[in-house]
């Protein structure tokens, strides 16, 4: 059978990967033109274990092919970016354009009996927003093709693991619409396949990052309480935690990454006058990278008035979560950014899993230890829990003592 996978980042290349492993023959589309370019020669930019070798097999047995353009196939399966609209609102307001575009590319081949799957975080009603586009631009009715809804739900790191034994959720447009999408899932899941209608599967995936949202938000307020309290708020939870029905999170400089920090505003900008508590757990959780920045500000500026030089700031991680090169989101470069701009300061950005940045200049561990006067931990990346943090002036940020 023959599938094609549009978009070719976090989600669908290690997609068509596995699906080409398991016997289909996969096009993978891509507006980038040197992606393409970069893929079918086996070079990816994506820092995720297993990919780089699952997409050379993938290219090796001819079942892979990266391609600017669709081609007519059995299933077409959209995991493209949808990002929010540059809008004035103070609300986020979440832009399906990339979605309608695929869609609009799949209408120039589609034929009967072909089937739709969308993985991209859509607002509810999307799902059928695509179906009945495809139905007004072809000549075909929605009886002729299928269209479901399968969110995704993996963890950077691990994705091509978890693509194949997490569960997952199909809603369909019609129950034999989710019947058929659970047919294709389990060709290459080992999760078990729940099926729905298309707009609940369409809320559980923003339900599931929502309420992630809300239990951080929970322990990062708890962090700023403790600060102004001078409590240890890693002994406070770890406390509070040994009470049988309790399990709060470790707090952080905020929440990035590309499903947890945005996933909730599409709940939100729906429903601006109900999601009232899922609004307040993004706030919080904005308002924690703020408040770090200031915190640092504050540090910096009482060491920097006994000083006659610049202050060196060690800034240890700029990727949205430890042990990754994923930066979208990502709070510790928004401090970062902040933190490059005061005066008097000088910095140095510290990620053993980031090589370059256009913006930064990446120094090592060692470097960053020698130079520095003061270290601000932001992401516990591994590498950081061998550094001797005894002799050094550090802001702790990650939880790095603990974790």
């Amino acid at each position: 059978m023959k599938c094609c996978v549009f978009g070719l980042g976090y989600i669908g290349l290690p997609t068509a990967c596995l699906l080409a492993k398991a016997g289909y023959k996969v096009t993978g589309v891509d507006i980038n033109h040197n992606l393409v370019e970069e893929l079918n020669h086996n070079k990816v930019s994506i820092n995720e274990p297993g990919l780089r070798e699952s997409l050379y097999e993938a290219i090796d047995t001819g079942n892979f092919t990266a391609s600017i353009q669709p081609v007519t196939s059995d299933i077409y399966l959209i995991a493209v970016p949808t990002p929010f609209k540059n809008t004035d609102s103070k609300i986020p307001q979440p832009n399906i354009e990339n979605v309608i575009s695929s869609a609009k590319a799949i209408s120039k081949v589609i034929k009967k009996n072909q089937m739709i799957l969308i993985e991209s975080t859509c607002p509810v009603g999307s799902t059928r927003k695509v179906a009945s586009l495809i139905e007004k631009i072809t000549n075909l009715s929605q009886k002729d093709f299928s269209v479901a809804y399968c969110p995704e739900r993996v963890l950077p790191g691990n994705i091509l693991s978890e693509l194949i034994e997490n569960d997952r959720v199909v809603g369909g447009i019609s129950e034999t619409d989710s019947l058929k999408a659970k047919s294709f899932y389990k060709t290459f899941c080992k999760g078990e396949v729940h099926e729905t209608k298309a707009e609940t599967a369409e809320l559980v995936k923003l339900t599931e990052n929502s309420y992630r949202d809300v239990n951080i938000a929970f322990a990062n307020e708890l962090s700023i309480i403790c600060s102004s309290l001078k409590i240890d708020v890693s002994e406070l939870i770890n406390l509070a935690n040994h009470h049988p029905r309790v399990n709060i999170l470790n707090p952080g400089a905020g929440v990035g990454g590309h499903c947890i920090a945005v996933d909730p505003w599409f709940i939100v900008s729906q429903f601006p006058n109900d999601a009232k508590l899922i609004k307040s757990a993004r706030l919080v959780n904005n308002y924690k990278t703020d408040w770090i920045i200031q915190k640092i500000k504050d540090k910096c500026e009482s060491i920097i008035s006994t000083k006659n030089e610049p202050l060196k700031v060690g800034c240890m991680g700029i990727s949205f979560k430890p042990n990754v090169n994923d930066l979208r989101e990502s709070p510790a470069l928004k401090i970062t950014f902040a933190l490059s701009k005061i005066k008097n300061i000088k910095i140095y950005v510290c990620d053993p899993n980031i090589n370059n940045h256009n913006d930064f200049k990446i120094h090592s561990i060692e470097k960053t230890i020698e130079n520095c006067d003061l270290f601000v931990f932001l992401v516990a990346h591994k590498e950081f829990k061998n550094i001797d943090l005894d002799n050094l002036d550090i802001l702790d940020f990650c939880n790095i003592k603990t974790t």
